[in-house]
């Protein structure tokens, strides 16, 4: 179901996300509340919908009788919060993304591409993940994942994945255009998000 010199394959897109890039409790997170029991339901209905590949452990990553917490942030940013770790994140009221720490626990439980090990260090830096890093010999893009959904992304030779994104285009677009963004960065290893593995 659900970049071109440097070398050709990932040439870093000139726009960067800034979501996480700089992300500090401090200075970004405004507000915590406990979430209603009824939105919590919805919240965990709508995480399954997304990611059935979380059936069997939903109850241990969203337990129904744990609190959840909702941490509002800047730039109509929410944290999904249990026991103080910040799990999932919502954009705008769009749908919600694992955090890193998540997926390299449950990591076959999520939507994933790959691209080619040239795109590490552009990824890492916050660029935007291009077509010709997925359309390499050492891309995948085994799923049909649809536009501006949740998508995970890993590396040729890479044992965890190196960010969550939202997809641009799609997978026979990629492959037929070979250019421009497929995949928004949202939150990569090492941004601020990562480095808040608790908010209090």
């Amino acid at each position: 179901r659900i970049a071109e010199r440097i070398p050709l394959t990932t040439l870093p897109s000139l726009r960067q996300t800034m979501a996480f890039r700089k992300f500090t409790q401090e200075e970004h997170v405004s507000s915590q509340s406990q979430v209603k029991s009824s939105v919590g339901r919805g919240i965990r209905s709508a995480i399954l919908e997304l990611y059935p590949g979380l059936e069997d452990d939903l109850e241990e990553i969203l337990p129904k009788k744990e609190t959840m917490e909702l941490a509002k942030c800047a730039d109509r940013i929410n944290l999904l919060l249990v026991k103080k770790t910040p799990l999932f994140f919502q954009i705008r009221e769009g749908p919600w993304f694992p955090t890193l720490r998540l997926v390299h626990r449950y990591p076959s439980s999520f939507p994933t591409w790959q691209t080619d090990a040239g795109a590490i260090k552009f990824v890492l830096a916050g660029a935007n993940v291009m077509c010709p890093g997925f359309t390499h010999d050492n891309g995948n893009m085994d799923l049909d994942i649809p536009l501006d959904a949740p998508v995970i992304v890993t590396a040729f030779g890479k044992r965890h994945a190196m960010c969550v994104g939202r997809v641009k285009m799609t997978k026979e677009d990629i492959l037929a255009k070979n250019k421009d963004i497929a995949v928004e960065n949202l939150h990569f290893l090492n941004d601020g998000l990562w480095q808040l593995p608790t908010i209090d």
